[in-house]
């Protein structure tokens, strides 16, 4: 199966206006805060199975858990918003493990416990890209690769390996500069966000957990 070939070209159907029009917007946004559950502007897209995303929260925070079992499904948001006008991406996550079958570099290990990706459409909807920021199994961190799949989506392993597994970590990324480093041309407005724990080509299962996503201006 085509993973991610059909996961691009469904997410080019998220075209909405989440923010504010450039040059409007304030220097950071939350894209949902999970305070009252999931915003209306999330959507379930399954692709093999179905990955449980719960809205839920601690005494330090809310975030939401995913927890998915041979099964890959996906929350986008609808967004539309210039990325060299606000580039910056930045959220915690935690994950239980990686997995163990899991292998960037094939189509057969093609899953991750965690990952935050970026959509950027095209008219020409097969010309849709995206940036894949992953919690890798076997990529070392700070690396990257065409997805097994498709050369239309980078992976980037922000996070490897079980090391700080059960960890809150923080992130942050310039989603402008990165689609320029590995695309090597200027991008297109974004046209979604999403998170997803998939595990349907290794079979495994995997649970994750993920803080609200900002987006946000560079610093003056």
């Amino acid at each position: 199966m085509l993973k991610y070939v059909s996961k691009l070209l469904t997410a080019t159907a998220f075209l909405g206006l989440a923010l504010s029009a450039a040059g409007s917007s304030p220097r950071e946004q939350v894209l949902d805060d999970y305070k009252n559950g999931l915003a209306t502007g999330w959507e379930t897209k399954s692709f093999a199975g179905q990955t449980h995303y719960t809205a839920e929260h601690d005494d330090k925070q809310f975030y939401i858990k995913a927890t998915s079992t041979a099964a890959a499904s996906g929350l986008f948001h609808k967004i539309d918003y210039d990325p060299k006008e606000q580039p910056i991406l930045r959220w915690s996550w935690k994950i239980e493990h990686t997995l163990a079958k899991g292998d960037e570099r094939t189509k057969a290990g093609d899953d991750y416990a965690a990952r935050v990706y970026v959509v950027f459409p095209s008219l020409l909807f097969w010309k849709t890209k995206a940036l894949n920021y992953i919690w890798a199994n076997k990529l070392p961190k700070g690396e990257a690769l065409p997805n097994a799949f498709t050369a239309n989506t980078m992976m980037i392993a922000v996070e490897s390996g079980n090391g700080r597994a059960g960890q809150w970590l923080n992130e942050e990324r310039n989603i402008y500069e990165d689609f320029k480093k590995y695309f090597k041309t200027e991008p297109p407005r974004v046209g979604a966000i999403a998170i997803m724990t998939d595990t349907d080509n290794t079979g495994e299962s995997a649970t994750a957990w993920y803080s609200p996503i900002i987006i946000g201006k560079n610093s003056p």
